[in-house]
């Protein structure tokens, strides 16, 4: 019979000694600056996030800064 395993996502890197609650909130926040954003340059463009506050726009390829993790506020 096959072992039952849990999906932890990106906080597997963690382990267990942080919590669930912990790792639950990292990989929320994780899945969302890991997305493409709307971009700012081009209606139909996306932005990618190269790292903390710095966007690449895929459609255009400017470079820009903006917030850490995501472009938008979360609805």
């Amino acid at each position: 019979m096959a072992r039952k395993r849990k999906k932890i996502k990106a906080a597997g890197k963690f382990g267990a000694g942080y919590g669930r609650n912990v790792r639950n909130r990292f990989n929320a926040i994780e899945s969302l600056q890991r997305k493409t954003q709307p971009s700012p340059f081009h209606p139909t463009g996306r932005a990618k996030r190269i790292a903390a506050g710095i966007w690449r726009c895929l459609k255009t390829g400017k470079v820009f800064a903006g917030h850490a993790y995501y472009l938008e506020e979360a609805k």
